[in-house]
């Protein structure tokens, strides 16, 4: 066991929060992908002619569209939330491991958690400040020799891939007009509302690991 600073913060409240809200994402996730489907069929039905006019299918499913738009903006609440409990979790797990002992580290908590932010470096520098964050807790005494699981290059994937849907969805919200334009709009909002559930489930199982590891070095 390692001689532990008196600086050391636990972090279990922390991830029991991230959990909760990790939850709630995958479902916020499941009733957009429900409600998303039927409003494709509305859509669908519109363009094979079974409706007059395009406020007439949504009138037809008024209920499934007003819960769709719910989910929409719960979806962005819930996002935001873990997003705010999860960068706190990182700086954190980041200042701790430190006091376990890992001296050297190239990625401060600070910068950790900065490289979220800054457009093109934050393509592979967060990646990196987790992957190291990772060695760092599997073996604080000589964190460069440790493995990495492959946890973290499938979390980073599926981040960023969300994180690039999610960009391409705002601007083609911004511009859709016509109905095959809302169709593949809303196709794409169900890949990506698919997306949101294993990436749920990885971050949780990779915040869940990196403190196991941290606790037992304590």
């Amino acid at each position: 066991m390692l001689s532990v600073k008196n600086e050391f913060k636990h972090s279990q409240k922390l991830t029991i929060w991230i959990r909760y809200v990790l939850y709630a994402q995958i479902v916020t996730a499941v009733l957009a992908i429900i409600f998303g489907t039927v409003e494709y069929q509305l859509l669908s039905a519109f363009q094979d002619g079974l409706y007059t006019s395009l406020e007439q299918a949504f009138a037809a499913g008024e209920t499934a569209i007003n819960i769709l738009q719910g989910v929409g903006i719960l979806s962005l609440i819930v996002f935001i939330g873990s997003a705010l409990l999860i960068v706190q979790w990182i700086y954190r797990a980041n200042y701790n491991v430190r006091q376990l002992g890992a001296e050297n580290m190239t990625y401060t908590p600070a910068w950790s958690i900065a490289y979220f932010f800054i457009p093109v470096f934050n393509l592979w520098k967060p990646y990196q400040a987790m992957k190291e964050l990772w060695q760092a807790s599997a073996n604080p005494q000589d964190c460069s020799s440790n493995k990495v699981s492959i946890v973290v290059p499938i979390w980073w994937a599926l981040w960023l891939t969300s994180n690039m849907l999610g960009q391409s969805i705002f601007r083609l919200s911004a511009e859709t007009q016509t109905l095959p334009e809302l169709l593949n709009l809303n196709m794409l909002s169900q890949v990506s509302n698919v997306l949101d559930i294993p990436l749920a489930i990885v971050t949780l199982l990779l915040l869940n690991s990196i403190e196991s590891m941290q606790n037992r070095c304590k």
